[in-house]
């Protein structure tokens, strides 16, 4: 399995196809236990929000956001596919779905570690 420098990604469908600037190849590849992701089943790794090009289907992606709302959570709005989420613990970042890169397998990469998304640290409330 090869991580190039600019990668692309696509949807199952090939409606959405972002470029992604990858100078460290898979930065960070994990899963999280939040509801949402839990659900979903998606390795994401990180890129900074500059490093992430929609070069195709920008208006195919449909948003969802859900809890704090601070999330941004991108699906093609034809094959439903996850492609990427700004982060609400790093906002700066983009996480994106690792299956969605060209040429990878994410079984690849197993064993993934798993974040603690249900107990996140911007939930707890300080008195």
């Amino acid at each position: 399995m090869e991580i190039k420098e600019i990668h692309i990604a696509k949807c199952h469908c090939g409606a959405v196809e972002l470029e992604l600037t990858m100078p460290n190849g898979l930065e960070d590849p994990r899963r999280c236990s939040c509801s949402m992701c839990r659900k979903r089943g998606a390795i994401a790794a990180s890129v900074l929000l500059e490093n992430l090009k929609i070069i195709k289907g920008e208006d195919n992606l449909t948003l969802y956001q859900f809890n704090t709302k601070t999330a941004k959570h991108y699906f093609c709005k034809t094959c439903g596919i996850y492609t990427h989420h700004q982060r609400r613990s790093n906002p700066h970042q983009f996480a994106i779905n690792v299956a969605c890169l060209d040429g990878v397998n994410p079984y690849d990469l197993e064993p993934v570690k798993i974040y603690d998304g249900i107990n996140h640290p911007k939930d707890t409330i300080n008195l």
